[in-house]
């Protein structure tokens, strides 16, 4: 590890100052990366905690409204932030005297399913619009890592290209082959390179990792969208029986 972290700095030392300024730019792209990837883990883990929590209180309960009048969601996950959203344009469509009556929390039951096909499908449609918002939402970020990712290899390549060019220019303007002369060219040429697979390699295993889980908490969120909408459906909708 000293040996290649040596050979790294007597590299970038013996760069042109185009190699230099690309790993510069590389080490800077680094950071930002880093930062993203700590600041989405701690986010992906706050949401993936949030959203089993809101899934355990939610399935306990005996119909689709009472986790709303008895908890009041707030939006510590997409899930709780889509049920919230989904029950206020539920209950603008319902009439006073049933609305309130489930202030009460009361159960739904047959005597409430006065809601119409097409109201359904206005609920159901709050609710795919703000399901389509939060998988978004969970994306955020992944953009900045992923174009890092894909960007650093091929700086250090144009570096290590721009780095052999110059080396062979020089060996045909002082006109000698001699390994000697070249070799110190050529290895400072791979420096970019070098740094580049660094910054690239953990940021792919970080990338695959934090994809594997939005995919979890995607395919939860589209899950419980389907749950919601189909309660409601059973307990509001006229004829859903």
């Amino acid at each position: 590890m000293t040996l290649l972290a040596n050979s790294l700095v007597d590299g970038f030392s013996k760069s042109n100052g185009i190699g230099q300024g690309i790993v510069v730019v590389q080490i800077v792209a680094s950071v930002v990366m880093v930062a993203a990837i700590i600041g989405k883990w701690r986010e992906l883990g706050y949401v993936a905690r949030a959203t089993r929590r809101f899934l355990r209180d939610f399935t306990s309960g005996q119909n689709a409204l009472e986790y709303y009048f008895t908890r009041r969601p707030t939006v510590a996950s997409g899930l709780e932030l889509i049920y919230k959203a989904t029950c206020e344009r539920l209950l603008k469509l319902l009439p006073p005297e049933v609305r309130s009556s489930l202030g009460g929390h009361m159960p739904v039951g047959g005597s409430a399913s006065i809601l119409n096909k097409h109201e359904v499908e206005l609920v159901r449609g709050t609710c795919e619009h703000i399901l389509d918002e939060e998988e978004i939402r969970l994306e955020h970020g992944m953009g900045v890592i992923a174009t890092v990712v894909t960007l650093s290899p091929m700086l250090g390549l144009l570096g290590t290209v721009w780095g052999v060019l110059d080396a062979f220019y020089e060996m045909g303007s002082s006109g000698s082959a001699n390994l000697a002369t070249i070799a110190p060219s050529i290895s400072s040429a791979l420096v970019t390179t070098v740094v580049g697979l660094l910054v690239a390699i953990p940021g792919v295993v970080a990338f695959s990792r934090m994809n594997a889980v939005i995919r979890n908490l995607t395919s939860d969120m589209d899950g419980f969208a389907d749950e919601l909408i189909g309660r409601i459906t059973c307990e509001f909708q006229k004829g859903a029986d």
